[in-house]
């Protein structure tokens, strides 16, 4: 379960962050309150994780979730670029990701 709430808690971390690009420096309404709500939301998951999970590996699987989606977001949504080094780095952080779930003691 722990594993399933850092999934969530990750998963808001690419809310917030792809939303920073749609507040104009936290000057629309709507997209802030979106960007606050999924800030404070993603760190209460991943507080609740990191109870059962390793702060040092639960910490890295969140930022590994938020760093990768929202550079796929970036590619798939924004037209951000495709060149395979970019690609290479962001499968990087998603091997990284799997690893550590793999490698973890925690359930």
């Amino acid at each position: 379960m722990a594993w399933m709430t850092l999934l969530v808690a990750g998963v808001l971390e690419i809310g917030w962050a792809v939303g920073l690009k749609y507040t104009d420096g936290f000057t629309r309404l709507k997209p802030s309150l979106f960007v606050a709500v999924c800030t404070v939301f993603s760190f209460l998951f991943l507080a609740h994780a990191a109870r059962t999970i390793p702060i040092g590996t639960a910490y890295a699987v969140f930022t590994g979730i938020g760093a990768a989606g929202t550079a796929l977001f970036g590619i798939l949504i924004l037209g951000e670029s495709r060149d395979w080094p970019r690609l290479v780095a962001i499968a990087t952080i998603v091997l990284g990701v799997i690893a550590l779930k793999l490698v973890s003691q925690e359930a």
